[in-house]
């Protein structure tokens, strides 16, 4: 047995690192872990461990640590702690072609009644491809790659980026036993009532 260190760490979120350097474990959990019973802290151990030899986690492991993250006081924690750590950095709803909030506003007319709260709508500050959009709770933002702010992009791809992340807007993530469910059978429904859902998807698979 390795000879190990163990502190709790400040992250953004709720994080938990392990490394073997020289022969030493150094394990940092996040401090929002602090006073966790000790199944909790026996199935991180056990999930960390899995994950540095690239040994199968134990389904029961996974699923005691993600109830503990998932409950009220604990989720609650870890929202304010992104919001008061954690840095958002927004640009700005107008771009060169487009312009972020007055697609919000057209999209939130025609598909919720005018009833979602804009959040703050920004351009990612690059050119991202593997990340076209997403929707962040913390900071009530939601971020789309400034590589569609481009005019041979057509306006209904940047559109249903848009849409996707209002759904998620809509449709918060749920923890269904010990798996997180981020597209929900409602937000698929939904997701289907955009007129042009085909055409973008066919034009966001030639990027």
């Amino acid at each position: 047995m390795p000879e190990l260190a163990v502190e709790f760490f400040a992250f953004v979120n709720i994080n938990n690192t392990i490394r073997l350097r020289e022969g030493k474990l150094y394990v940092r959990l996040s401090d929002l872990l602090e006073g966790a019973p000790d199944t909790v802290l026996r199935a991180i151990a056990h999930i960390l461990l899995a994950k540095m030899y690239r040994k199968p986690i134990e389904r029961a492991q996974a699923a005691r640590y993600r109830r503990y993250i998932s409950g009220h006081d604990i989720a609650k924690k870890a929202h304010l702690v992104r919001q008061i750590r954690g840095r958002k950095r927004i640009e700005s709803a107008q771009g060169q072609t487009y312009n972020l909030e007055n697609i919000f506003d057209d999209l939130n007319t025609r598909f919720f009644y005018g009833l979602l709260a804009r959040p703050r709508m920004t351009w990612s500050r690059d050119h991202a491809r593997n990340r076209l959009g997403h929707y962040d709770p913390a900071h009530n933002a939601i971020v789309i790659s400034r590589v569609f702010d481009h005019p041979r992009v057509p306006s209904y791809a940047v559109e249903y980026i848009v849409y996707h992340e209002m759904l998620h807007l809509k449709h918060p993530v749920k923890l269904r036993g010990s798996r997180r469910c981020v597209h929900s059978s409602e937000f698929q429904a939904e997701e289907k009532l955009f007129l042009h859902l085909d055409r973008a998807k066919a034009f966001l698979r030639l990027l």
